[in-house]
């Protein structure tokens, strides 16, 4: 196949994404960003003083995955938890477009995740972070595993996406992976350490290097030799159909049937913030599975989509169209 035609294939399974019906199951959260400038340090102590132009709020966590699961054209619903507070409201305002009348839950106990960033001269000074990592009570995660199981017979994949905030834990992944296999939809898991061991024979996972080396307890360098060891190792580990460890700017490495590797350099020309590339990750990758792409090709449009966010201040997000201009563009690929 030569350049123009492999172009062209990853193109049309970009235009098959609206034929998908994914699902996120996850921690739901709130970034807010407040933009300023930095021109002295304070005198009370020797930290910058920003001066804010101005504030804003954007969709993060199991959110933003369903968001930039929206703006690719998938059909995408959402199961979560929001505190029953104002960031909730906001929330629920900027999902429009997104299911989420049988799987988002108001909780009076909890307040909703937020993770406020401070920002002067396209550099971020501080995070500030709202949340409440405790586990979600059994009524909650009674009703969120109703709701999936009633949706499962119409879904082409689900995403696990774990912040480690309370809502994806053990009893909640038993369930999804009964249901799964029964209706035969694919499972992608965006992780974290402390529910690694209960990922066990999902369709694929996206740690990034440092996950990765923490999952096996082992400090990991990026560079291949490592990353290919350490990514056998886990995958046989948790008998994973496939992992895709993500590095930052040096791409993804892949790691599918007979101990195949791959590995995918990345496609951006700058990085200048890495702000919610993983959930871009995961939620391109899963549309392009989701439509019948294999493994490979599904990564390379996940990491076209990576490169296109990386290269914003702020959790991006891509659009279809977006996304099939950076494939027909580029001058080569993996």
């Amino acid at each position: 196949m030569t350049l123009t035609e492999r172009k062209k294939h990853l193109q049309q399974i970009v235009k098959r994404f609206g034929d998908a019906r994914v699902l996120v199951i996850g921690d739901v959260m709130a970034d807010q960003y407040v933009w300023g400038d930095v021109e002295r340090i304070s005198p009370e102590a020797p930290v910058p003083v920003v001066r804010v132009k101005r504030v804003g709020h954007m969709l993060g966590g199991a959110a933003n995955v369903a968001d930039n699961l929206r703006k690719l054209g998938v059909r995408v619903s959402l199961c979560g938890v929001i505190g029953n507070d104002e960031t909730g409201a906001k929330v629920r305002d900027m999902l429009a477009g997104v299911e989420i009348e049988r799987g988002l839950l108001v909780s009076k106990e909890r307040d909703t995740t937020v993770k406020m960033r401070v920002v002067a001269h396209n550099q971020q000074v501080v995070r500030i972070d709202t949340e409440n990592p405790e586990t979600i009570g059994g009524r909650y995660r009674k009703r969120i595993v109703e709701a999936f199981k009633a949706m499962m017979p119409e879904l082409d994949a689900v995403i696990v996406s774990d912040y480690g905030k309370g809502v994806i834990d053990k009893n909640l992944l038993d369930e999804l992976r009964k249901a799964a296999r029964k209706y035969g939809v694919r499972v992608a898991v965006d992780p974290k350490i402390r529910n690694m061991a209960h990922y066990r024979a999902f369709t694929t996972m996206t740690p990034n290097h440092h996950e990765t080396g923490e999952a096996l307890g082992i400090k990991l360098t990026n560079v291949d030799k490592e990353i290919h060891a350490a990514g056998r190792r886990l995958r046989r580990k948790l008998r994973l159909e496939s992992l895709v460890v993500t590095r930052g700017e040096e791409g993804m490495s892949l790691f599918f049937g007979d101990d195949k590797i791959i590995d995918i350099p990345t496609m951006a020309r700058e990085v200048y913030d890495v702000t919610g590339a993983g959930d871009t990750v995961i939620a391109t990758l899963t549309c392009a599975l989701a439509v019948g792409a294999n493994l490979h090709d599904a990564a390379l449009i996940a990491n076209f989509a990576a490169g296109l966010v990386i290269a914003e201040v702020g959790a991006a997000s891509v659009s279809g169209k977006q996304l099939q201009a950076a494939i027909r563009t580029a001058k080569g690929l993996t």
